[in-house]
């Protein structure tokens, strides 16, 4: 049972929406002058809830139920159509795969940017290179512009950079379940230590149940951009289980 009781997220009824733009023929374009404006989809819908200093909460829910938009919106990516993000003065890092990167730069140099952009020096970041290198394993793609990188090397580097800067915040987006076995291994212990520093606050969005139930402490379950429940961790994956079942 969790005894620390200050707060580092707080949010209350977050909504966030998108408005997606209709394909217009260039015909239909000229002759109306304007672009036909689609009714908003809701990704989020009045998600309140708050997470413990030092908590790992796990984050289900199907495809398309706003689980990367809630951690987007917690990284400051997305802007709130409606409610409060607070996170309590805590700094924060996502670890996803596609976000984050200039994909015209090489890695080394994504290394150097994405480590001055959460507030480390240059000088910080030059120190922690050749760790961060080492644990990506993605030998002379390094010093290749991310945009040739796989989705399994963009993640490599991701996690590498994200485990190696010691934010108060760690988000983590499905990064655990890519490259080879021996990679995930690896990660999976990496962020065992990165959680076992009580200090450290992660959410985890995940659709490997055996790592949610292994390392979080607690569950939230979105469902079509709402909340279906959060609470212990084996009884919420349970529920979960039998409704996708």
């Amino acid at each position: 049972m969790m005894t620390d009781v200050q707060i580092a997220i707080d949010i209350e009824k977050l909504c966030i929406a998108y408005q997606p733009m209709q394909d217009v023929s260039i015909v239909k374009n000229m002759f109306h002058n304007r672009l036909k404006r689609d009714k908003k989809i809701r990704a989020l819908t009045d998600i309140s809830f708050t997470v413990h200093k030092g908590e790992v909460l796990g984050v289900v829910g199907k495809n398309g139920s706003g689980k990367s938009t809630l951690l987007k919106a917690l990284a400051g990516i997305f802007r709130p159509d409606g409610g409060r993000i607070d996170l309590c003065g805590n700094t924060i890092s996502l670890m996803s795969i596609g976000v984050g990167f200039n994909d015209q730069i090489s890695g080394r140099e994504n290394i150097i940017l994405s480590g001055m952009l959460l507030g480390f020096s240059e000088s910080e970041m030059y120190e922690k290179m050749e760790d961060i290198i080492d644990f990506a394993e993605i030998g002379e793609f390094i010093d290749m512009p991310v945009r040739v990188y796989s989705s399994g090397m963009h993640s490599k580097l991701a996690f590498a950079i994200t485990a190696s800067l010691e934010t108060d915040i760690l988000l983590v987006d499905e990064v655990l379940s890519v490259g080879d076995e021996k990679f995930r291994k690896k990660s999976l212990s990496r962020m065992q230590r990165l959680i076992g520093d009580r200090d450290r606050t992660v959410l985890l969005v995940s659709h490997d149940l055996t790592t949610v139930k292994e390392i979080c402490n607690r569950v939230l379950w979105l469902h079509d951009g709402q909340m279906k429940r959060i609470g212990d961790t084996e009884g919420v994956l349970e529920e979960y289980k039998e409704f996708m079942l």
